[in-house]
């Protein structure tokens, strides 16, 4: 399995937050990516919106339900196409059953379409070790390959970096002159890939949906890789978490409207390829052999609990990352493991372990926003305050924090939030000792006492002169009985 570097969460956040160029990067792919999904969202009405994600919220939900009826559908009809599937309970199966099925065919070149799954099993690795050239054809994890790196989102995975690194990355690595055009890079890496899609004994594929009516594998891509990884070779290996499975070709159809606009702001991606079994007696291209992984890895911890299940609704758009206040400041990196951003603060610690990913659930603002964005409805808030409540409920977190400056102060918090005298006596004692240090309302750069980490990022407003009550006195309960 990949690293896990979710305990380091904390001091890496720290070091992301203080990194300018990277919260530049963000901030411009993030809004831009916002932005284009806005935009694509309002070319329809609200009502018809709303109304396909209310529909697929229901698919998810019936198919996860019933999970076991439709993997078992799917391992039929992908087996009476002249596929074989291949179900791994971890990572180190996973990685096994790929091995094999390439030291059989005696396998010497592996061109990969994206695939979360492949960098969450840390397969790279497991086959360069059996002496496989492996390449990512995916521009954006072209880019961390070569940079031996690991992606920061889940759409776009060089989103931290800049054109200008990108150049200078091309011209250490590919040994071409520095040139940050992006068409010029563009061309660059066509080059350079072109010869290893026709020189590929194998193609690994991630999937973005799984059909269990008629046993396909769906990829929906903007760059054509992922028709080269899945037809030139003379095998394909599809690899998927168990929860991609869909019912039908019927709801795939929902999910096409909702996942391009959700995701890059697009109507439809530029290529949705259908992979359903081996090449048949007359097809002019297609694999030899299609095996088909459906990887388990923790899931099932997932689906057996109610209160974490709905976490595996997630179709991995990444809207949730770009509108997300905490991951627009520090990035996928911070999170220290495949899945970044308010899904990843969910998933990770289902997959890897509570223990092992203890600060991610307390990695969000609770603001809503990824509620508000996610295309399937998924409750991100709820399930995040439920991991909050399991951790404060837990033995070992009572005896490690009974102590903790952070205990008492949310115990003096809350007994200052149900006094309303208290409430009163603070806000103007707050506005006495904030005042002389305030401009235009806020406090900036300070020392302020228990502040001056906040403020080191970030302004600080000062409560106001009036409240909500002397407001609501004075003003809005006028003319009411």
């Amino acid at each position: 399995m990949a690293e896990v570097a979710t305990r380091e969460f904390v001091p890496a956040s720290q070091a992301a937050v203080q990194d300018t160029q990277l919260r530049q990067a963000l901030r411009r792919a993030g809004s831009g990516f916002d932005g284009t999904r806005r935009e694509a969202i309002a070319e329809v009405t609200p009502e018809v919106w709303e109304g396909w994600r209310e529909q697929a919220r229901r698919i998810k939900e019936h198919t996860i339900a019933h999970l076991d009826y439709y993997l078992a559908m799917l391992e039929k009809n992908v087996t009476a196409a002249g596929g074989r599937v291949h179900f791994a309970a971890d990572a180190q199966q996973a990685n096994a059953i790929v091995s094999e099925i390439a030291r059989n065919a005696g396998v010497r070149t592996v061109t990969k379409s994206k695939s979360m799954v492949s960098e969450e099993l840390g397969l790279n690795h497991v086959l360069e070790a059996l002496g496989i050239d492996v390449f990512e054809t995916d521009l954006g994890e072209y880019i961390i390959q070569l940079a031996e790196e690991t992606p920061s989102h889940l759409v776009a995975p060089a989103l931290h970096k800049t054109r200008g690194q990108v150049a200078q990355l091309f011209a250490e690595k590919l040994g071409v002159p520095y040139s940050d055009d992006i068409e010029e890079m563009a061309r660059v890496a066509r080059i350079v890939l072109r010869q290893k899609f026709l020189d590929a004994d194998m193609g690994v594929s991630g999937a973005n949906f799984l059909v269990a009516e008629t046993g396909s594998l769906v990829i929906i891509t903007n760059e054509g890789n992922g028709r080269l990884c899945t037809s030139a070779p003379r095998i394909h290996v599809g690899l998927a978490g168990m929860e991609k499975v869909i019912p039908s070709l019927q709801d795939l159809a929902v999910f096409l409207r909702l996942l391009p606009r959700s995701a890059t702001g697009q109507r439809i991606t530029s290529y949705m390829s259908m992979v359903t079994g081996p090449r048949r007696p007359g097809d002019e291209d297609g694999p030899e052999e299609f095996h088909l992984v459906i990887v388990d890895n923790g899931r099932s911890r997932l689906l057996q609990d109610p209160a974490l299940r709905e976490s595996l609704y997630c179709i991995r758009c990444g809207a949730c990352l770009n509108v997300c206040p905490v991951y627009q400041r520090i990035g996928g990196h911070a999170y220290g493991w495949v899945y970044p951003g308010p899904i990843g603060s969910i998933v990770t610690p289902g997959l890897v372990g509570v223990a092992q990913a203890k600060d991610l659930p307390n990695a969000s603002t609770l603001c809503g926003a990824c509620r508000d964005a996610c295309p399937v409805q998924i409750n991100i808030p709820r399930m995040l305050l439920h991991l909050r409540h399991q951790q404060a409920e837990s033995s070992d977190y009572n005896q490690r924090t009974a102590s903790d400056t952070d205990a008492l102060l949310a115990r003096g918090f809350a007994s200052v939030m149900s006094s309303p005298w208290l409430l009163k006596l603070g806000r103007a004692a707050s506005r006495a000792m904030a005042g002389p240090l305030a401009k235009d309302g806020k406090i900036g750069q300070s020392r302020l006492p228990l502040l001056s980490r906040w403020t080191r990022a970030r302004d600080l407003p000062i409560p106001p002169a009036r409240t909500f009550r002397d407001v609501w006195r004075d003003e809005l309960s006028r003319g009411r009985g």
